[in-house]
Parts: C-alpha cells; structure tokens; sequence
C-alpha cells in the first residue's frame, strides 16, 4: 500500500489508538496537558480499560476513536477523537461519561467512593455546542455548575471540547506541553516535510512521533489506514449529500407555498376589486357578498 511522506495522520483510527491507546505514557501526558486538573492533582499513572468495558459503536465508526482509562486515584478518563462534527456526538459524549459512572457503582457499594469522569474531546473540524461560543475559541470546558454561582461546582463530570481547526500555538504559550500535543495532533500527516524542532526535543512528542513514521507499519496495517480515510470520504459525501437534498427540497417546498400563497392573495384582491366596482355600480351588499363570497363587513369597509 503506498502511503505518501515519511509519517502518518495521528487523527486516524489505528494511529490514534496506537499512541494514546497502547501507550500509558503518552495519554498521561496528554490528558495532564489538556484537562483542567488542579495543581498538585496531575495524573500519576493510568491503566487501560478491559476490552469488554468498552462497547462497539457500529454507526459512524470510521468518524470516531476513543481511548478509555483510570489514574491511580480512580478518576475516570475518556479521549475521543471526532473528524466531523455532529449533533449525535455530542449526546454520545454525555452517554459515554454516564456509563462510566454507572460502572463504579455496584450494588451495594459506597456511592461516595465513585470518582470524577473527565471526557477530552479532540474535534477536528465543525466543532458546534449552539452556545454561541466566539469564533477564536478553541478550548471548552463544561462541568455541572450552580445556574447563579457558576464558581460553585459539583464535583462529577468534565467535558472538554477542543476544536483543532482553531488552534494556535499562540493562544496558550504559558502552558507548553498542551502546546505541544496540539501541535502534534494538527501539524503531523502525510504531507509533513519537515518536523517542528520543538516537537523533536521533547522526550514524549518524539516518542509520538516515531511511533507515527510509516516505516513501522505492515502492509495490512496500511492498507487498514487507507480504508479509513477511504471511508471517511464515503460518509462525508453521504452526509454531504443528504444536506444538499435536504435544502434543495426545503426550497422547492417553500418556493411551491409561496407561489400557493401568491395565488391565493392575488384572487383575493381581484375579488374585492369587482366588488368594490359592483358597491360602485350600487349594487345592494346582501347581492354582492352572495357572488362574492365576501362578509357584509368587509363588502361596507371598502
């Protein structure tokens, strides 16, 4: 399989997994980068979720990866990352974080023993909550917080949405290794000629970022890349398609209500103009409203 250029995307479904997924190291310092965890509250280890915690999501597989795990203090972690936005990933998220409460609780345990979830969500292009969020924003952090105080929170579920589209090293210069990580995750792919230097210093970037060099990878696990994308191409122009049918049917519903409508108010002023000339010509109303159709009322206004 011929895959151009020295390295793969790390946004697809077998890399993806591959680094954060396979690599305790890696997505620790991933997640320590990108949540909003307190000083003096970084994760020291995590392991990986069993395979059968994790359940298969047949629909809209080629569009999302996720990668599971806890920390050493029983916190919950959730990475996905979604190439398109859409409206069902975001109750997917909500679901995912749910579920990963329920399964601390057994029957009959301590409740208050069940740990916080955090959900890290990288979007890659259309990232929309409808909360009217700025155009330049690129990191969203929700928690389940008081209506009047939001300082006031309840500890239980972060969601962190960050969209990769809008990203610039420039807007979170004081915290260096988050920078790095987005960096990686939007400036490495198949096209990548040269590697920023800066990535190539830093101990788990490079580790990343061999892990990424296509030299590493067997003939099938290529052929597997290709076919993600390949499919990935296949949804979006369904989805694309399926929008386009679906205005091009709203406008032509409209445009047919419109012409409706048009027809229907253009008889109805022709028809109080020959009453306004029959009322003219004296014509008694009672006689004008029986050919007319009109009310007396409106027959005496004109």
């Amino acid at each position: 399989m011929n895959v151009k250029g020295k390295y793969l995307n790390p946004k697809a479904d077998l890399t993806f997994k591959l680094l954060f997924g396979e690599h305790p190291d890696l997505v620790k310092s991933l997640l320590n980068a990108l949540l909003p965890l307190e000083a003096g509250r970084e994760i020291e280890r995590v392991e990986y979720a069993t395979p059968e915690m994790i359940p298969e999501n047949p629909g809209k597989k080629n569009s999302i990866v996720d990668v599971r795990c806890h920390d050493n203090q029983g916190r919950e972690f959730i990475v996905e990352m979604q190439l398109y936005w859409s409206d069902e990933f975001r109750q997917r998220v909500i679901l995912n974080a749910s579920k990963a409460v329920v399964k601390q609780a057994g029957v009959g345990e301590d409740y208050s023993l069940i740990q916080p979830v955090y959900s890290l969500n990288l979007v890659n292009e259309g990232l929309n909550l409808g909360d009217g969020v700025g155009p330049d924003e690129y990191y969203h952090h929700y928690a389940v917080v008081n209506v009047e105080h939001t300082d006031r929170v309840l500890e239980g579920f972060h969601f962190v949405f960050i969209d990769l589209k809008k990203f610039t090293p420039k807007t979170i210069v004081e915290k260096k290794m988050a920078v790095l990580w987005l960096r990686f995750l939007t400036e490495i792919d198949e096209h990548t000629q040269q590697v920023p230097e800066e990535l190539l210093e830093n101990p788990e970037t490079r580790m990343a970022l061999e892990i990424l060099e296509k030299s590493a990878y067997s003939d099938a696990q290529l052929q597997a890349y290709s076919d993600f994308w390949m499919a990935l191409v296949d949804e979006r122009v369904l989805r694309e398609g399926s929008y386009k049918k679906g205005i091009a049917e709203g406008e032509a519903k409209g445009m047919a209500k419109g012409m409706a409508k048009g027809r229907a108010e253009g008889r109805a002023e022709a028809i109080k103009e020959n009453a306004h000339k029959m009322k003219d010509d004296g014509m008694a109303a009672a006689l004008i409203a029986k050919y007319t159709g009109l009310s007396i009322e409106e027959i005496e206004s004109l």
